[in-house]
């Protein structure tokens, strides 16, 4: 269940009345949204939900122009929250245009990071 950022009722519900075998936290690289991604960590935690891991979304920038990465949210906030709260870090999902498209169309996507995450959780 994609649920927003968040640790109010409608997650503590959710996490408290319906059997969860782990949950994914995704999270992109800014401080602030790591803050949120760890309180809601510790709640999984705390209602034993197992935490399967940390995703960060929105992880890089390729240029196809230049062949230049940028890191325009940050980096590596994902890895270090994962790091720091003992979990499985599962892997970055690039800002990617052709992503975005294949998301607005509902069409499947190449994209070679959610084979990796999902390599991960096996």
């Amino acid at each position: 269940i994609d649920m927003p950022p968040g640790t109010g009722d409608i997650h503590l519900t959710l996490a408290q009345s319906t059997p969860l075998d782990g949950a994914i936290i995704v999270t992109t690289p800014q401080d602030v949204a790591t803050l949120d991604a760890r309180k809601c960590l510790d709640m999984f935690r705390k209602v034993h939900v197992p935490v399967l891991g940390v995703v960060e979304n929105m992880s890089y920038f390729d240029d196809p122009a230049s062949g230049n990465r940028s890191y325009i949210f940050g980096e590596g906030g994902g890895k270090r929250l994962a790091e720091e709260c003992s979990v499985s870090f599962l892997g970055e999902v690039p800002l990617a245009p052709s992503l975005r498209a294949a998301m607005d169309a509902g069409a499947p996507t190449d994209q070679p990071a959610y084979r990796t995450i999902a390599a991960a959780l096996r």
